[in-house]
């Protein structure tokens, strides 16, 4: 652009107007850059659950031809100069990049290893042949082969084009007996077990209290007596089921011609990639992406669901808005309404606004030394004595979690709701006053109402930095696998002494603690999307409680 005068630049400038521009530019530029990173973590993620086709392929190694059955689940350009030093033979001489193929051959427990990288020079011949066969099991990973016939006792009962459409109606009745014996074991015998447990501390303190008489006793062992009677129908009703649930198996021909009998009642699902349509990959991508938020982990997390970590997540940002809100506001009121304002109220907000800025594991060491310590130990030692030397609270737990968070996110909270105290017009309170309402009530009725919507927008900040927050949580709560969720139907139902799994410490644990780490990958994408769609959804919630309160009071600030 030509500028007639060096005056006429100079004003231009002056105005301003380049540096909206420079501003508008630099949020468009990190809009896009934030944007960009949650698309490719989510088609990276997303991507994993989706159908893919399998291919049976003859590899040419060390002179002599393999077959190969798998997945191909990524590719890249390597070096051939690099290739022939690693003593890879066989390559053309004028190829200077050579495409690599990460191949999932999946068979863990044939071959010792799900994946193996494949070079392009070496692949002889490859097909999609319609009738292989891919199977998710509960253990050892994915199965992929040709199957051969379904037995039952050990008899065949269906086999070559008939085993297919055995094997599915089998698998259904497999995954129900699967569905009752886990509602067994978990729900009933671990109310049973949860039972028994109360009734084994009831004694030790009515022990500890000298009042365990012979009535007493005989009390709890006639309560005893009748949870294992319990107990033991049950246990005749798990063998029943197991024994019906053995009984299926199911035989395939693995890459190599190899055939094997295999459980059936390890099997998750069984389908045919290569010959479903659109519609069927569809759907087979739905259910996989349910049962990836509302089951429960296996394999070593790289497997299965991660609802008891959703669970977990939002559980305890919750608790700790319970915790943080009115301590927060508390804080607030008093250093803004009440707090003569002087040297020592200026010392104040400078510690509050230091706290924000203090490391995160800081954070964990003092609720690990303080709260699990310190104060779990003295209750456990006040009004959990029956139970010592096994601590209750004196151990990390979801409670100790919220309120180290709580902790890290008060500051947020305070200078939010004293900014928002602060917004309040002052001849709001001189005319509640002038109506002959006192200071608290004022207070009360007219100016914490009026400041409801930047208090939520502390809350919002605080529950942004908390849902995503691991390392203090390493220390006082968080577990890699936790047994029995926070919330469930025993008394008193909220087991705040319990540890929890989290959404950040998952994604943590299977990103550089799994075993199999091609394996882990894209379940590291999908919990990272999920942990931003379950921020979002709680900064949502808050969001919408704000706008109705800001609406709300707006009459009142105009």
């Amino acid at each position: 652009m030509k500028w007639g005068k060096r005056g006429k630049f100079k004003t231009w400038f002056n105005t301003g107007t380049p540096w909206v521009w420079l501003s508008a530019g630099a949020v468009s530029i990190c809009l896009v850059m934030v944007f960009g990173l949650l698309a490719l973590i989510a088609a990276k993620g997303l991507s994993y659950f989706w159908p893919h086709d399998i291919m049976e392929i003859d590899y040419r190694e060390h002179g002599a031809v393999v077959r190969l059955v798998g997945e191909i689940h990524g590719s890249e350009q390597v070096s051939a100069e690099r290739l022939r030093s690693a003593g890879v033979e066989g390559l053309p001489s004028h190829e200077h990049l050579v495409t690599r193929y990460l191949l999932k051959t999946g068979n863990r427990d044939i071959l010792g290893a799900d994946f193996r990288t494949l070079i392009k020079p070496e692949i002889v011949r490859r097909q999609h042949p319609a009738a292989l066969l891919a199977i998710e099991r509960r253990e050892w990973g994915n199965l992929y082969g040709y199957l051969h016939a379904v037995k039952e006792n050990g008899v065949v009962v269906a086999e070559g084009d008939a085993a297919w459409g055995e094997l599915q109606r089998r698998l259904s009745h497999v995954q129900a007996r699967v569905d009752e014996i886990r509602r067994i074991e978990k729900g009933e015998i671990g109310g049973i077990n949860y039972q028994l447990e109360r009734l084994r501390i009831q004694e030790r303190s009515l022990d500890i209290e000298g009042r365990l008489d012979a009535a007493a006793r005989a009390d709890l062992e006639g309560e005893r007596a009748v949870l294992h009677q319990r107990y033991e129908g049950l246990q005749q009703q798990l063998a029943g089921l197991y024994t019906r649930l053995r009984q299926d198996s199911y035989t395939l021909e693995v890459a190599g011609g190899e055939r094997r009998d295999f459980p059936l009642d390890k099997v998750v699902r069984a389908y045919r990639p290569n010959a479903m349509s659109v519609f069927d990959k569809t759907r087979h991508y739905f259910a996989k992406l349910w049962e990836f938020v509302s089951d429960e982990p296996r394999e070593a997390n790289t497997e299965g669901g991660i609802f008891p970590a959703i669970f977990g997540t939002v559980m305890m940002v919750i608790i700790m808005s319970v915790f943080v809100t009115p301590f927060g506001v508390v804080a607030a009121v008093y250093l803004r309404e009440y707090a003569r304002q002087g040297p020592f109220t200026r010392l104040i907000r400078i510690a509050v606004n230091n706290l924000a800025g203090v490391p995160a594991i800081v954070y964990g060491v003092f609720g690990l030394g303080f709260f699990v310590y310190f104060l779990g130990g003295n209750l456990d030692q006040l009004f959990y004595p029956e139970t010592l030397p096994a601590p209750t609270f004196g151990t990390p737990g979801i409670l100790w979690s919220s309120l180290t968070l709580a902790i890290l996110t008060l500051p947020v909270v305070i200078v939010a709701t004293e900014e928002g105290l602060t917004r309040v017009p002052r001849a709001v309170r001189e005319g509640s006053l002038a109506l002959g309402a006192t200071k608290a009530e004022t207070l009360w009725r007219v100016v914490l109402p009026m400041a409801s919507p930047a208090l939520m927008t502390g809350l919002i900040l605080a529950v942004a930095r908390a849902a995503g927050e691991v390392a203090p949580l390493m220390l006082v709560g968080v577990v890699k696998l936790a047994p029995s969720l926070p919330l469930d139907g025993d008394a008193p139902y909220l087991h705040l002494d319990r540890k929890f799994m989290h959404l950040g410490f998952h994604i943590f644990d299977v990103g550089f603690q799994s075993p199999n780490v091609e394996a882990a990958r894209p379940l590291v994408y999908a919990t990272a999307f999920l942990l931003v769609v379950v921020i979002v959804v709680l900064n949502l919630a808050a969001v919408a409680i704000r706008n109705r309160l800001r609406e709300k009071y707006r009459a009142l600030e105009s």
